[in-house]
């Protein structure tokens, strides 16, 4: 394979009671770790989500309520998680819109301290939409002339995943074989996100912004002054676990600055007084 590894990465696919990332729980997590060697380990576990597998999934994923009533819940298995992805960069399909967020709700909610914003995230789906258009049973087909079986069962789909992804860097000499090159090519945004589910961005002076509603494309800063509730609304909203995280964050900066600020316009009117004295 011709994939440039500076360290590990995991790829991985989730399989989930819906796909609402704020409310919907794993039921299945396979990863396929990568190793800068070569190597390769897998981990693959089923998890009791603590609320009911509705039977339209049942019939797409092929687990039922019982199938996961005695497995543990997510956060009895959350340091095995952890510890098994370890310092690897992150890689599936559709991954960045669906997979990775899902997967930050629910170390949240195990309360992991695992920083997920610290990896690079290679969506195997945007490069193949950028490139050919198609599904993940079609890429597999497209990219290794190969039926997918046992489609929708975690481990299948993160070994097809691997597969593309191997016959993608095969197939593309332009597409770069590092691991930050590909996480920025398979982005698909047109901003730097600051959250997975796209609400905070960064613009292009390096702003953090709301990148949706009413305040589409202003700053955090400028709503601020404009609508002071804004923020206190989102956060008792139902907005993902790790955008009120990145919020509370953008927000503690922004009242450092203006503290930072205050203190620097006192000490400049105490130094300006000074003088005064001193020359009267």
């Amino acid at each position: 394979m011709s994939l440039k590894l500076e360290r590990p990465l995991a790829v991985f696919d989730l399989e989930t009671t819906g796909i609402n990332i704020t409310k919907d729980r794993i039921v299945e997590i396979a990863i396929i770790r990568l190793e800068v060697d070569g190597s390769e380990t897998s981990f693959c576990k089923r998890v009791n989500p603590s609320i009911p597998i509705p039977s339209e999934i049942t019939a797409i994923i092929g687990i039922t309520d019982a199938d996961v009533a005695n497995e543990p819940k997510f956060e009895e298995i959350a340091d095995e998680v952890v510890a098994f992805i370890g310092n690897a960069d992150l890689a599936g399909y559709n991954s960045n819109k669906f997979d990775i967020p899902v997967l930050a709700e629910e170390l949240m909610r195990a309360n992991s301290s695992f920083d997920i914003s610290a990896r690079r995230f290679v969506d195997v789906q945007n490069i193949f939409h950028r490139m050919e258009q198609r599904t993940l049973s079609a890429a597999y087909q497209f990219y290794c002339n190969q039926e997918l079986v046992n489609a929708h069962s975690a481990l299948h789909d993160t070994k097809a995943t691997l597969e593309v992804l191997k016959a993608q860097l095969k197939r593309y000499e332009n597409l770069s074989k590092d691991v930050p090159s590909l996480a920025e090519f398979s982005k698909g945004s047109n901003y730097n996100l600051l959250d997975f589910a796209g609400r905070l961005a960064i613009n292009e002076h390096g702003e953090s912004i709301y990148n949706f509603g009413k305040h589409k494309g202003k700053t955090i800063k400028e709503v601020m002054n404009l609508e002071p509730g804004y923020y206190g609304w989102m956060l008792d909203a139902d907005f993902p676990l790790y955008t009120k995280q990145c919020l509370r964050k953008e927000m503690e900066k922004i009242r450092a600055e203006r503290a930072e600020q205050k203190e620097s316009d006192m000490q400049s009117k105490l130094d300006a007084l000074k003088n005064k004295f001193k020359n009267s």
